[in-house]
């Protein structure tokens, strides 16, 4: 009997120590997919910045000649910068 508790004790222990390294591994890889997913937020950020910029640019280049166009253009860009600006800060 002595010797089946001390059996069923060294098991636990040994689970233990198996869930302990577990949990460790689990959150070295939580932190790891946490940073990557800020290295993509802020990819993400800039590529949208860079596409902005590019359709200001084409708005831009569409010529003095149709300033109209370009300014609805423009006009249409603030208004999805701000769309942006707050769901990003919802």
């Amino acid at each position: 009997m002595l010797e089946t508790v001390k059996q069923k004790i060294t098991q636990l222990i040994a689970a233990y120590e198996a869930e302990k390294t577990e949990r460790i591994r689990l959150q070295a890889e939580l932190e790891q997919c946490r940073q990557q997913n800020e290295t993509y937020t802020k990819q993400i950020i800039e590529l949208k910045r860079q596409i902005d910029n590019q359709k200001l640019a084409d708005a831009f280049m569409a010529g003095g000649a149709d300033s109209t166009e370009s300014r609805k253009k423009i006009d249409r860009l603030i208004k999805e910068i701000d769309r942006c600006i707050s769901l990003m800060e919802g």
